[in-house]
């Protein structure tokens, strides 16, 4: 099993520090690289002013960090690419790919909420979801080709690259078939190309038609809020698409990293009174569009008895404690899912930052070293793929 970092930066009540709450996502990065953790990832948000998601742009934070450690992999989870220029973030993942010695991982997302989605591309209106969903399998078509390091066209729905009709003629880039015809350029090349041979992609999805299609399009999935029940038919439907279309077969598991919140704590009630009013925060944050229906066991229905506390999240996707009662809960998860990428999600908004690097190291010392010898464990697959 591999163990990476999952940081959702934000800060309510911080705007003003937010150099400081730099310093400490720095800070916490570089314990994690020192630690042997595989990768961190960052999310990607827009306009909010309450505090509650701060990070606009997960691939500036990457290179930054990238900068800053050695070993681990750069994510996002996710950037949303309905609202980037396909072209323009082509360009801005490779160079980051390039930066971090060959690091990246890319982890694509379609977008949530309106206010940001209206306000950067209207295309991406999440309330037309097969237009956005349309607009991020194109998004991606573009990307893939751009990454290939060759000349190439395309023209879609949303798209059309290049430009029709645009003339070129320069004796420092002579005519040539390759991208020309007829004195107007008729194919493109996007640089740099990255280190990598090929990106690894991944994206967050959770409902069947994004399972299906993630697995039957080379992309690894990213999960979150279900609990071990719930996900396990999620798990299948993964690894059934995923094996058809390979034609090979894929074990529970592959291609899958599952986000669980984290805390650790030398006692129970320690780490409960550590964790509770951040983690409590965010569920209330996103729970207040999401509801509780993704987080019921499987087959259980939702009622109006439900209610969003604490220990009614612990009981289902929580691994917050002592370090022997996370190992407790992570070798479930194995042992239920053959969990092979588990994400920590410690640094909930609010959460004190000299608590989140305590849980931190406790997790680095007390738990990580009981999977060690697991396949795919941390501390193996660190070095650069342009380096091998």
């Amino acid at each position: 099993m591999r163990f990476s970092i999952f940081h959702g930066m934000g800060a309510p009540g911080r705007l003003a520090d937010y150099h400081q709450l730099m310093d400490e996502a720095r800070e916490f990065a570089v314990a994690a690289d020192r630690a042997g953790f595989w990768s961190i990832w960052y999310t990607e948000h827009h306009f909010g002013h309450e505090g509650q998601e701060l990070t606009p742009n997960p691939v500036l934070m990457g290179v930054d960090i990238a900068a800053r450690t050695s070993r681990i992999r750069i994510g996002q989870a996710a950037s949303i690419v309905t609202f980037w220029h396909p072209l323009r973030l082509a360009e801005d993942l490779a160079l980051l790919d390039q930066l971090s010695g060959g690091r990246l991982e890319v982890g694509v997302g379609r977008g949530l909420y309106g206010r940001e989605a209206l306000n950067l591309n209207p295309v991406a209106d999440p309330r037309d979801q097969q237009r956005n969903r349309a607009l991020f399998q194109e998004t991606l078509e573009v990307l893939k080709a751009a990454w290939t390091g060759e000349f190439f066209s395309h023209k879609g729905e949303f798209f059309e690259f290049p430009a029709p009709g645009v003339k070129w003629n320069h004796p420092l880039s002579p005519p040539s078939p390759d991208f020309m015809d007829d004195g107007v350029i008729s194919k493109m090349m996007v640089t740099p190309r990255p280190l990598q041979p090929q990106l690894p992609l991944w994206q967050v999805i959770d409902t069947p038609p994004s399972i299906e299609w993630a697995a039957r399009n080379g992309v690894k999935g990213i999960f979150w809020l279900p609990p071990v029940s719930a996900l396990k038919g999620r798990f299948e439907l993964y690894r059934d698409a995923a094996s058809e279309a390979a034609g090979r077969e894929f074990a529970l598991g592959e291609g899958i990293g599952l986000v669980r919140d984290v805390f650790v704590a030398d006692t129970m009630e320690e780490a409960r009174a550590g964790f509770e009013e951040a983690v409590m925060n965010t569920y209330r944050w996103v729970c207040h569009w999401r509801g509780l229906s993704n987080l019921m066991e499987y087959g259980e229905e939702l009622t109006d008895a439900h209610e969003l506390t604490y220990d009614f999240l612990q009981g289902r996707n929580q691994l917050v404690g002592t370090p022997e009662y996370v190992a407790e809960k992570i070798a479930e998860l194995r042992d239920e899912l053959n969990v092979q990428d588990l994400f920590l999600w410690t640094t909930h908004p609010g959460l004190d930052h000299r608590k989140a690097m305590r849980s931190l190291e406790l997790f680095s010392e007390k738990v990580m070293p009981r999977f060690a010898g697991s396949p795919g464990s941390a501390g193996t697959g660190h070095a650069p793929a342009g380096a091998r």
